[in-house]
């Protein structure tokens, strides 16, 4: 498992809240659960305490997203490295029960948690995993999709560094948005041009008078 798949970690718990909607679906331990994906012995850990929890460091990682996308990259760094220092991790070389052509394991970078509950082994991976994605690609590649009024926070990682939607229905939909926001200004435009060209008509005729 690569290292950088742990940042999705964060992005999942951050998304699980649409404050300008006022929906939060991390209401229960099984929603808690669901965070950790499938299979994953982490999530069996959770009970009703870690739901409190996890909304406390969802609101943090939040914060980190926030400071990146409004371009306070110190802010944004100081935020993780406090989320780093309260939820430390060890990395440790895995081969899990992968095989290579010669029957070899497969080795690769896991990063391991030695938590108290489940909210500090989840806390641990997703704020390790962001930060590797920070320091890999720059603090700009943390961004909240700009398709009012979702404000789901996503990781950019396109090759030009264009990514402005955390999906691909927000940004069909801001697209539609912008269109027709365009097709409004021409009619306006070509109303005023209209209204304008009668007043005229009407000056030049009372001033023939």
């Amino acid at each position: 498992m690569e290292l950088a798949y742990y940042s999705d970690y964060a992005v999942r718990l951050v998304n699980s809240e649409d404050p300008a909607r006022g929906q939060d679906s991390l209401t229960s331990v099984e929603a808690v659960r669901d965070l950790f994906g499938a299979g994953q012995e982490a999530g069996r850990r959770a009970t009703d305490a870690d739901v409190t929890r996890f909304r406390s460091v969802r609101a943090r990682l939040r914060a980190v997203f926030e400071a990146a996308d409004q371009g306070d990259e110190t802010l944004a760094v100081n935020l993780l490295n406090s989320l780093l220092l309260e939820f430390p991790v060890s990395p440790q070389i895995s081969g899990h029960d992968f095989r290579d052509d010669d029957g070899r394991p497969l080795w690769h970078m896991h990063l391991a948690d030695h938590p108290s509950n489940a909210t500090a082994g989840y806390a641990a991976i997703a704020a390790m995993g962001l930060a590797f994605h920070l320091t890999e690609y720059g603090v700009d590649r943390l961004g909240l999709c700009e398709a009012a009024p979702c404000r789901n926070a996503y990781l950019d990682t396109s090759t030009n560094r264009s990514r402005r939607y955390c999906s691909d229905r927000c940004a069909t939909r801001a697209n539609v948005a912008a269109y027709r926001a365009r097709k409004r200004l021409e009619a306006d435009r070509s109303a005023n041009s209209g209204r304008t060209a009668d007043t005229a008509q009407r000056t030049a005729a009372s001033g023939e008078r």
